[in-house]
């Protein structure tokens, strides 16, 4: 696993270090490691089986998602992406059937357009799967997101399993600092693998 900056280093460091080691990264291996995350993710069997994929869009240099959403699409998956709610400091799933069901929203991330469908509500989460977005993860499944607790609060309550997807100098050989409403996730996908983290 990569090394991380250290464990004295504090949220807002690590969000900056690592920001600025992603958007270094050069196209067309982004490219490489991003398809050899998503074949990772295809074979991993707790993806595979479920039904419902809890999915981010993905924004910048994020692992791409977008490709996971078509691909589980394609596959007869269902797909739910999220909408934010800043106001209320929340997030809520619905449901999609193709990228053409999404509009720019919260910070310029593609959300289901309004209007489409209703929200998901935590009997139709049974069955699934949700991928959650991050900076970086450590070994134990704790990760740095981007500040705003969206995640943590949404997972508090989720009844699925959690994956993370992440290229390998995303997971920090070192615990990250954590948080009593952090909430980590189950499994990291990698370029390399599947870290089981539970």
């Amino acid at each position: 696993m990569a090394s991380s900056y250290g464990t004295d280093a504090d949220k807002s460091s690590l969000r900056f270090n690592y920001l600025t080691a992603r958007r270094r990264i050069d196209p067309a291996t982004k490219v490489a490691l991003d398809a050899r995350i998503l074949e990772r993710l295809a074979g991993f069997g707790i993806y595979a089986d479920a039904g419902l994929v809890l999915a981010y869009v993905s924004y910048g240099n994020e692992v791409d998602t977008r490709a996971v959403i078509e691909s589980a699409l394609a596959s007869g998956k269902r797909v739910a992406v999220p909408r934010v709610l800043p106001h209320k400091h929340k997030m809520d799933f619905y449901e999609i059937d193709g990228m053409d069901d999404l509009a720019e929203g919260f910070k310029g991330i593609l959300e289901p357009k309004r209007g489409l469908c209703s929200p998901l509500g935590t009997v139709d989460l049974l069955g699934s799967v949700c991928l959650v977005p991050g900076l970086v993860f450590d070994a134990a499944g704790h990760r740095i997101g981007y500040g705003g607790g969206y995640y943590d609060r949404f997972l508090q309550f989720y009844p699925g399993d959690k994956i993370a997807l992440a290229r390998s100098t995303q997971v920090s050989s070192n615990p990250l600092p954590t948080e009593s409403c952090d909430v980590p996730v189950d499994f990291i996908v990698t370029d390399h693998g599947v870290w089981h983290c539970r």
